[in-house]
Parts: C-alpha cells; structure tokens; sequence
C-alpha cells in the first residue's frame, strides 16, 4: 500500500476545493460578460449592461468623452446608476428585454441548466471524498474522481453556449449592442473547469490500485498456503 495516499488525497482535494468555490462563484454572480452599445453623443447618459446566468443587469453612465477601447458605453467600472432583474423565463413577470428580442432564451436556459448539473456533480463527488476519509472507505475515491471530472466538462460546456450566446447577440442586426468583453465570472468558469477536470483525473489516478514495480512483488505478496 501507497503510505503516501491518504497526503496525496487530501493535497488533490484542497486544490478540487478551490475549483468548487471557483464554480459557486461563477454561478451565481452576472458577470460573464459585458455588453456596451454605440456611444452617438458624449456629454449624455449611455447604457451598458452585463450579466450571468440568471439575472441581467443595466447601468447608466455618463459619458463625457470617449473611453480607451473606442465609442462604446463604460467601462463598465465607472460609476451610475444600476439596475438588475432576474430574466424574464426564470421569473415570470421580470422585464429582459435583450434576450427576450434577440432570442436568447435557449441559450440562456440551456447554459444555466448545464451549469447546474455541474454543481450537482461537484457536490456528490465532495460528499464521496469525505465520507472515503471514514474507515478506510478508499473505494468512494473512484466515483468521486468521476464526479469532479463530470462537473468540469459540464461548466466548459455552460461557458461555450454563454460565449456562443454572446456572439450571437453581438452579430444581431436586433440588437444595439456594437462591443463585448468577457468578465471575473466567465474567467471563475475556465478556471474552475481546470482544476476540476485535471484534479478529477489525478485523484483517479491515486485511487488506483498501485502496480508491482518488480515482477516478484505479486508472489512476495502472496498469502502462504496452510
């Protein structure tokens, strides 16, 4: 037996830890992306917007002179008035005019349903980890190496239906949307896939039984017959 397992479970679980609250993170805070409209006359109140999963939210800025990046709204940083609302197909009764006209709908629901599996997958998979840390349950370790590695497939795959979203909303001729920008909350998602994924495959490997270095370490290790 590896006498160096159970330092090399608990090292592989503190990093999976972090992709956890990385992807708690991502899931429930709006800033995926930022979205910025054509700026026509400065010295006026613009309005850009961004958003997550599950709500969307608008800010007001006053423009004064062009921004760094060129006539769109913001940055996104500088201060006005802020507004967020929940998308309409989650809370009937919300306004979210932006996707609901650019027909965003699908993809909103799809990657928010995704991004759920894949918190499911990251809490079953922690509940195996510990529960392997009570008597010598070493065989939670598999499945839970599985789960982790599920959950990071699940988030990449929330990220590239957000990032497809986005695209899509930009190249609408619907929409007054001329500017994008990835933001904190869609870096959590990439990042939490990482660790989650390259974590989950490493802990499998650790749960794995170790293989004889010699060929005569299977006979040495042989009960002796009666």
């Amino acid at each position: 037996m590896d006498e160096n397992k159970p330092l090399k479970v608990r090292l592989t679980f503190s990093v999976i830890l972090v992709g956890v609250s990385l992807l708690f993170a991502a899931v429930v805070t709006d800033h995926w992306a930022v979205l910025s409209p054509k700026v026509e006359e400065y010295n006026a109140t613009c309005e850009a917007a961004h958003f997550g999963l599950w709500r969307l939210c608008i800010k007001r800025i006053f423009m004064q002179e062009q921004g760094p990046k060129g006539k769109g709204c913001g940055p996104i940083s500088l201060p006005g008035e802020h507004n967020c609302s929940y998308f309409k197909h989650f809370t009937p009764g919300q306004s979210s005019e932006i996707f609901e006209v650019t027909t965003q709908k699908e993809y909103s629901i799809s990657a928010a349903a995704i991004a759920i599996f894949s918190v499911g997958f990251a809490i079953i998979g922690t509940i195996c980890v510990l529960l392997s840390f009570r008597k010598k349950r070493d065989y939670l370790l598999k499945p839970a190496s599985m789960f982790y590695t599920f959950a990071g497939l699940c988030i990449i795959i929330s990220v590239e239906v957000m990032r497809q979203s986005v695209k899509r909303m930009i190249d609408s001729k619907e929409t007054a949307w001329i500017e994008y920008s990835y933001s904190w909350s869609f870096a959590c998602a990439c990042s939490s896939f990482v660790l989650l994924f390259l974590c989950g495959l490493g802990l499998l490997l650790i749960a794995l039984p170790r293989f004889p270095q010699n060929p005569w370490e299977t006979c040495m290790d042989a009960e002796p017959e009666h």
